[in-house]
Parts: structure tokens; sequence; C-alpha cells
């Protein structure tokens, strides 16, 4: 999973803004070189000129967010923002032709010769000026890797993985200097010099920043470094090894004065997030169940009844929020039987009916969760709830299951969309992968990532998933 640069979004709203103008100037360009001012432009070509800016927007958002792409880190890469660039002018083309077909009687008769051109203008245009910020920022870069250096205080395991980030992630930003420490912990990593040797080592290098990542106990040393550091400009920081305590991500935050560690970040426990994304839940399903639901309902009622004897709808206990239970509904796809709530649906499953099968593999059967979104027992994306006796057994089965059951279970989720889905619970591999999906989604929830499983999830179904029966 990508690490997001700070800058990405920044970068992503200039080229969008700066696009738009360089979208214009090609399309009179193109105006000018086949016409020749023969045909009033304003008359003609006004209109077309925005719809084919406005057309630019959900082409590149739907490519970076389609294509995972993070914005700064493709534009240091030429091949990167060029795959990027053919991409979204593939899709902003798509969009038009849509247009055009849609509205044919008002342009029907539009110059294919000025429509290539405009496109050869614009990708001509977007590329140099995408190749001119490209050399910005590695000039950037260069500069602030001369600017940026690095000391760790401590050759230690904490160090060590502190090393490792740094010139894996930061290594062409950040430039590693050396370790400093009297008694290493771990031999093997070459050692600038002793700690007395640290401050004026910094002060002859500039030095920009210090990391200590030995034991916090010795604050006559912490304090001592720190106001070197503030009487010579040098950033310090403190890296603390919690692996005696365990082997994941840690953060602070402060009560006043008080630090409070936490082994998790998760953007739903803020009130106005989940606030947020209750209210698109709202607006969501009551879309599909006002828009969609009546017609679909009446087409899909009919064929289970046809099918098989039963009723139309399967109601099912299952695990919610904090594990609180709830009924949780949907199209019924097997015959009537009396496994229904212990034996999960496996690959040629005799109990799915022919209905059934499709309505599995289209994802179709989900369709009634809508109204547990709209009660609030379930979220449009979230991890997927569970039958009460799977969540038993998986509980006992792998560690930490459970807090998936923070957040409000989803119709669709993260872990879906990334192929764990179906008969998962017989490998115990596959459900820990499950896990660990649904744990990144409660870690790094946004509203945008929403949205982009929601898409995803429309693109599976389209594409057909293989898990999926």
């Amino acid at each position: 999973m990508q690490r997001n640069s700070p800058y990405s979004k920044f970068i992503g709203l200039v080229l969008l803004i700066v696009d738009f103008f360089l979208l214009d100037a090609a399309c009179r360009s193109a105006y000018q070189w086949r016409h020749h001012y023969s045909i009033d432009y304003s008359n003609y070509y006004i209109d077309f000129l925005r719809i084919f800016q406005l057309a630019w927007i959900p082409a590149s958002l739907g490519v970076v967010l389609l294509r995972d792409v993070n914005i700064y880190r493709s534009l240091l890469k030429t091949r990167k923002f060029f795959s990027t660039l053919v991409y979204t002018f593939a899709f902003h083309a798509l969009l038009i032709f849509v247009f055009i077909i849609g509205f044919r009687d008002k342009y029907y008769d539009l110059s294919r010769a000025f429509l290539s051109a405009a496109y050869l203008f614009s990708f001509g245009a977007t590329f140099l000026f995408r190749v001119v910020i490209s050399i910005i920022l590695r000039y950037g870069i260069k500069l602030r890797e001369n600017e940026n250096r690095v000391v760790i205080v401590g050759a230690g395991y904490a160090g060590n993985d502190l090393y490792h980030y740094i010139i894996g992630n930061k290594g062409k930003e950040t430039k590693f200097m050396g370790f400093f420490d009297d008694q290493p912990e771990l031999p093997s990593l070459v050692i600038k010099g002793r700690l007395e040797h640290l401050k004026d080592y910094c002060k002859e290098n500039q030095i920009t920043e210090i990391y200590y990542a030995k034991s916090l106990n010795d604050t006559e040393l912490i304090k001592d470094l720190a106001d070197f550091a503030d009487e010579h400009f040098i950033y310090f920081k403190i890296a603390p090894d919690f692996r005696g305590l365990m082997q994941r991500k840690v953060n602070i935050d402060f009560y006043d004065t008080v630090p409070i560690m936490t082994f998790r970040q998760e953007p739903l426990q803020v009130w106005s997030n989940r606030t947020l994304k209750r209210i698109f839940d709202i607006v969501f399903s009551l879309a599909v169940i006002l828009l969609v639901f009546p017609w679909l309902f009446l087409i899909i009622g009919i064929a289970i009844k046809i099918n098989s004897r039963g009723p139309i709808f399967f109601k099912q206990p299952r695990s919610g929020r904090k594990n609180k239970l709830f009924n949780c509904y949907k199209f019924r796809t097997m015959y009537v039987n009396n496994e229904s709530n212990s034996k999960q649906a496996t690959r040629g499953d005799k109990r799915i009916t022919k209905v059934g099968a499709f309505l599995r593999k289209t994802s179709l059967d989900e369709m009634p969760q809508f109204f547990n979104v709209l009660m609030g027992d379930m979220s449009v994306v979230g991890p997927r709830p569970h039958m009460l006796k799977h969540t038993e057994e998986y509980s006992q089965m792998i560690e930490k299951y459970l807090i998936r059951h923070f957040v409000t279970p989803g119709i669709t989720g993260h872990a879906q969309v990334n192929g764990f889905r179906g008969e998962t619970g017989s490998d115990p591999k596959l459900m820990r992968k499950r896990l660990e999906y649904d744990t990144w989604y409660m870690e790094n929830w946004s509203l945008w990532l929403d949205i982009k499983i929601i898409v995803q999830t429309v693109t599976n179904i389209f594409q057909g998933e293989e898990n999926a029966f």
C-alpha cells in the first residue's frame, strides 16, 4: 500500500488548474489550424470547449483513484506520468465520444480534424508541462538532499530500524551521515564516533536532524542534546524503542502535558468523521432504495419465486459494531434448508439455486442490505459481517480478530475488492489476510477511500469475480 506524499494533493490541484488552461489553449489552436477563423468560434465551439474541459475532471480523478496513483511520486518517473497521462486521455476521449453520440444532433458535423488536433495539442502541452514540473521537483529534492543531513544517536535495534526507514523512504530527500554511540548494541553497524564527538561533528558537517534512539532513562543526555540542538538550529527527535512492548506502530497524543499512547490511529474515532460517513451512508442508501430497488425488487422477486419455493428475502443474525447482533437482510439465493445459519456457501454448493448463483455472482443478493444501512446497523463500506458461528470460530482461531468489530460492518469492503471474499474461513491464512485489509481500512479511513471502494466494487461486478459464488 502506497505511502502518500504530503505534496501529492497540492500538486494534483495545481496540475488540474493548469490543465484547464492548457486544454483551452489547445482547442483554440486546433480551431485556428483547422478553420482559420472561417467559422465563428464563440457560437459553434465554445460550448464544446467547456465540455472538453469539464470532462477532464472525472477523467483525471478516475485514473488517479482506480490506479492508486501517487501524483508526487509519479512525476519523478517519466514512464509513470506518461502512462498515467495516456490512461487519462483515453478515459477523457471515451467521455467525449459518449457526449458527442448523446448530442449528435448538435455536433454531428464536428470536424474530426479539429478534434484530432485538439487531442494532439492537448497531450503535447500537458506532457511538456509535466516534464517541467518533474524537473523542478527533482531539482528541489537535490537541494533538500544537500540541506537535510541526519545522524542517529544509538546503534541498537531502534536505531537500525530507523536507519533502514530513512534510506528506504527518504533516500532522495535526506542524507544519512552516521551513528554515534559509546556502547553499540549492534556491533555490525558502522559507528561514526563516540557521543563526545557528536557535537563537533554536527557543527562541522551542518547536521540538520539528530535522532535519539537509545534508552529513555538517560534524561541528562537527552536534555543536553536537546539544548545543543536548539542552540544550533538542529531538529532533535526521539525514536523510542517499543520493541519490548510489541512490534507494531504506536500513536502518541497529548492530554495537556500527559502523553497518551495508542496502538491504532482510527479516523472514525473522531465524531466529525463518523458523522460524515453516516450522512454519506444515508444519502447513498436512500438513492439506491428510491431509484433502483423498486424495479429491481420486482424483477428479482419474481425470478426467485419462479425458481424455487420459499420467501424472497433471507434474514440472518450477524455480528455488528462492537459485536452487537443485528438481522442482516439479503435476497434468498438458496433452497430453504436447516444449515443456513451454520454452514458457509462453498463453490458448487447444491443448496444454491440457479437464480441465486447469478445473484451471488453479481452481488445483487446484497441489495436489501441498503435497508440495514438506513437503519444504522451497517455502512455502505466496512468489514463484511459474518454469521455468529463463524465470528465465534474465527475469534478463537485468529488473534485480535474481533478488532474489526470496532467499526460498523459494510455491504462491501477493502478486503472484498482486493479478492478476499467468499470461502476464506476454511483457510486461516486467507482469513488473516482479510483481517489485515479490514484493519488497514480502519486505520486509513477517508470518504475518498469509501468512494474508491464503491467504484472498485461496481467494476469487479462487471468484470466478474473468481471468489463470488
